[in-house]
């Protein structure tokens, strides 16, 4: 929370905290602890305070006039740190979107005692106050279908991508993650990318993808998403949708993991419980246990974690550059297991489709003719459909006269100092 607050651009001036059974229908927390409360803000001179859980409109009604200060609940935090961090239209849209969600149901709430007290009558209690909810609750709802349209409307585009994608299929591999667990950092190293990093919650908010080759000469393309926290609530969630079904697309899943955090465990379960709820539970997944140059001593040898060693969780430094080859191998394994081998014969007018085992498949040899190319090889289980009419034997005895070499590419980024020679030694 201090971390969410910090991010936020608030300053942290003090902390109080209250184990209840629940929640003081009132106040939240108990009126003792209010008084403790009043006390630290008039002692800090704080001109706000946070609450880490959701308050009901009439408990952020009292809590401010007890207070006199501005007051805010976990969610409210949370939208306005996606506020700032909005850069694309999309963004700024499932933030809009997640902002009215929230506040049409409080809306009414803090219009009830209004009404309540028109209710009874009175001097000053007459009045357009309930013509006025109605008329905000009407505009607010309004806004929403319009944010849905719109949204909709980037869901249909997002749609139309995914349908071009499946005619030229590359694998999608999305690295997802607690916010602020390196997963930018990661992405930059692996792609070469330029994404924000920050030592912030939700430095980056909108996805971004790039094209990368992994040492068997595939391409793939990998994904930077929105990262999860604790108590996400659930408008955004419902809001970011359109990104977040960006991970249905995904072949592989990179679960990155701040190893130096306290709560590295209970973030992990954080992670899996959201992906869980998407649907996304038994999807492959990669786990990635980040920053671990913040756990050797300074002279480590980074290359260490570079070593196929069985049994060897895979640990690395995105900053450093340590244990990214080691993290690309065991991606092309993970993505390799549902291949098939196959022996086709491609002519030359079908260029899309020997592009398509060149950029999805393993080529193991080839030989051409005037017409054609033989390729044997293996293609994902997906394509085999697509290739089938095109199956044919390899000509010619080909035992023993060695395969044809796998080079192993990478597009790291300059976090990556490894000796250029270092390259295209190591083979799986």
């Amino acid at each position: 929370m201090e971390q969410l607050a910090r991010t936020a651009g608030a300053e942290v001036v003090g902390v109080l905290t209250q184990r209840l059974d629940r929640p003081n229908p009132a106040f939240f927390i108990g009126r003792g602890k209010l008084q403790e409360l009043v006390q630290l803000r008039n002692a800090t001179d704080a001109d706000l305070v946070i609450f880490d859980d959701d308050l009901s409109p009439i408990q952020h009604r009292n809590l401010e006039r007890a207070l006199g200060v501005k007051v805010i609940d976990r969610t409210m935090l949370i939208l306005d740190v996606f506020a700032q961090r909005a850069r694309t239209r999309e963004g700024k849209l499932q933030v809009e979107l997640a902002q009215h969600e929230y506040l049409l149901p409080r809306l009414v709430g803090l219009w009830s005692h209004l009404h309540e007290e028109q209710q009874r009558g009175g001097i000053g209690m007459r009045g357009p106050g309930e013509s006025q909810l109605e008329l905000d609750r009407r505009l607010i709802k309004r806004r929403i279908e319009h944010l849905k349209r719109e949204l909709e409307e980037v869901r249909r585009h997002r749609e139309l991508h995914r349908k071009q994608r499946r005619k030229n299929p590359i694998p999608i591999v999305s690295i997802v993650g607690y916010t602020n667990a390196g997963k930018s950092t990661l992405f930059n190293a692996l792609s070469g990318a330029d994404v924000l990093v920050e030592d912030k919650l939700f430095a980056t908010l909108d996805p971004t993808t790039r094209r990368i080759r992994l040492p068997d000469g595939r391409d793939i393309l990998i994904t930077d998403t929105v990262g999860f926290i604790q108590k996400l609530p659930p408008m955004v969630v419902e809001a970011f949708k359109a990104t977040l079904e960006e991970l249905e697309e995904a072949d592989l899943l990179l679960h990155v993991v701040d190893i130096t955090h306290p709560n590295a465990a209970e973030q992990s379960q954080t992670v899996d419980a959201v992906l869980e709820s998407l649907g996304l539970g038994e999807k492959p997944k990669l786990l990635v246990l980040n920053k671990v140059d913040l756990l050797v001593p300074g002279d480590w040898d980074g290359e260490k974690f570079d070593e196929d060693i069985s049994d060897f969780p895979l640990f690395i430094s995105a900053a450093k550059g340590w244990g990214l080859r080691r993290l690309l191998r065991a991606i092309a394994r993970a993505l390799s297991e549902e291949m098939v081998p196959i022996s086709v014969y491609i002519p030359y007018e079908e260029m899309e489709l020997l592009d398509l085992f060149r950029r999805r498949g393993i080529v193991v040899h080839r030989e051409y003719d005037s017409k054609g190319m033989f390729i044997e090889g293996k293609i994902p289980s997906s394509l085999y459909g697509l290739f089938k009419p095109f199956i044919a034997p390899f000509p010619g005895d080909h035992e023993g006269e060695g395969e044809e070499e796998l080079v192993e590419e990478f597009e790291l980024s300059s976090s990556y100092s490894g000796d250029p020679e270092e390259e295209g030694e190591e083979e799986d």
